[in-house]
């Protein structure tokens, strides 16, 4: 073992992806931490929580959302910055959920708060227990208007921790976040963050939902 290495911990070689582990690995956990992405505890095990947090990092950069971290990638990463306000009009405390790069950032006083993968509405039209309609994320300025702790049963499936800001459409937290737009309209987020969430974020404040388009790429 390497002089102050962690126990149990060995440099990886290669790409990080899920199912390695190792000192790199933590390093880029907490460094996807430091940037205010959320990949769970910072313990060396690349799994779903950092492979998400990775996808947001992807989606924001104009990269291709595999959750696989190369070494250029790794740099770029441990070089980064904070993500600036796509929407600075909105005032320094708002959220910001843009649809085509499946990313929702958090502000409270001009700091970025937080920075996650998300999954919206699948823009298919669905009939599910009665319920027909198409699955579309609405786009528009909004607040953050009432919110149900624990998990809610509705008509279109289990929500936990949902915070509406328009309709019945809310911000929640689901076992299910892919990597593409599933969902029959809300906002999902990872649970590991919907447990936190609702202390983020208060009711009142301005969210935004629009189409950023897609980042430069390289």
């Amino acid at each position: 073992m390497v002089a102050g290495q962690p126990p149990g911990l060995s440099r990886e070689a290669g790409n990080l992806a899920p199912g390695v582990r190792g000192i790199r690995t933590r390093l880029l956990q907490r460094r996807l931490r430091e940037l205010k992405f959320d990949p769970g505890s910072p313990d060396g095990d690349f799994g779903t929580k950092t492979a998400m947090a990775v996808w947001a990092f992807q989606a924001l950069n104009g990269l291709a959302r595999d959750g696989v971290v190369t070494p250029e990638l790794e740099q770029r990463i441990h070089a980064a910055g904070p993500q600036p306000m796509l929407r600075p009009d909105l005032g320094p405390t708002h959220s910001e959920v843009d649809l085509d790069r499946q990313v929702l950032l958090v502000f409270e006083g001009g700091a970025l708060e937080l920075v996650t993968h998300v999954s919206t509405g699948s823009g298919r039209p669905y009939c599910e227990n009665g319920h027909c309609g198409d699955a579309v994320t609405p786009t528009g300025d909004y607040r953050y208007q009432r919110r149900i702790p624990g998990w809610r049963t509705s008509p279109l499936g289990k929500l936990f921790n949902p915070i509406y800001f328009t309709g019945g459409i809310a911000v929640h937290g689901a076992p299910s976040v892919p990597g593409y737009p599933a969902s029959h309209g809300c906002v999902r987020i990872p649970m590991h963050i919907a447990g936190y969430f609702p202390d983020l974020v208060a009711n009142g404040e301005p969210i935004s939902v629009f189409r950023a388009g897609p980042a430069p790429a390289g």
